[in-house]
């Protein structure tokens, strides 16, 4: 069964996309700067998986958000 076009249903997907990668990237930003990870950072050269992975989730979504918003 498919999505009739004038209903809004693939803008609230798209709007919610884009509500989530924004979070995730905000979240990631935020832990990028906590304590612990400027420490293992500083030790390792790098982030840690956690950041890297809400970093790349979130700009993921953003982006497929982004797609299906301007798309319909």
């Amino acid at each position: 069964m498919s999505v009739m076009p004038n209903t809004p249903i693939p803008k609230i997907i798209a709007l919610t996309l884009l509500v989530v990668g924004a979070g995730l990237l905000l979240s990631a930003y935020d832990m990028s700067g906590s304590v612990a990870n400027q420490f293992s950072s500083t030790i390792t050269g790098s982030y840690s998986d956690r950041v890297m992975y809400m970093g790349i989730g979130g700009a993921a979504s953003l982006v497929v958000g982004l797609y299906l918003f301007f798309k319909h």
